[in-house]
């Protein structure tokens, strides 16, 4: 491993790295790969049961809040998380065509019973996903990732330093 100053030096991604060498790996590549696993993995377990991700973000959300959203509201929050601008608006017909979700009088978003039963079996396969991704790794270990991960988020959305490949 090469240092520049305070920093280490850049070196092309590299799955077979040693732990010696991570260091020198791009946080880009490791990322991506951690997210396109992980997320392949639930969708998966999901696919499984017919349920889609993003209709399990709906239901938490209609589900989540000290008030009944209404439809405008729930595809607003949830947008910058799909793979599309209108996936979001997609996925609220569907559960309203499934019966998942209704709208009562003040043309807010509800769970029907299926809906909550739907809500609560996804919220058990998470937590049994989140197990799997888990093993062998500390909630201390978990901490640490995600004290980096978000602090590398503040560095490079607030100008920390010179934009650059990584």
């Amino acid at each position: 491993m090469r240092s520049i100053g305070n920093a280490t030096d850049q070196a092309p991604a590299n799955p077979a790295a040693t732990d010696d060498m991570l260091a020198t790996q791009p946080i880009g590549y490791w990322s991506g790969l951690a997210h396109t696993a992980v997320t392949r993995h639930l969708r998966d377990a999901m696919a499984k049961i017919d349920v889609t991700q993003p209709q399990y973000w709906v239901l938490n959300r209609v589900n989540g809040g000290p008030a009944a959203p209404g439809r405008e509201e729930v595809v607003a929050q949830l947008t910058h998380l799909a793979d599309g601008p209108d996936e979001i608006a997609r996925v609220v017909d569907q559960l309203l065509h499934r019966e998942w979700l209704g709208i009562d009088d003040r043309q807010r978003l509800c769970l029907t019973d299926a809906g909550e039963a739907a809500r609560v079996r996804l919220r058990e396969l998470v937590v049994e996903v989140r197990a799997v991704v888990h093993q062998g790794i500390s909630d201390e270990e978990y901490v640490a990732a995600l004290r980096v991960l978000r602090k590398m988020v503040a560095n490079v959305e607030g100008g920390g330093g010179p934009a650059g490949p990584s």
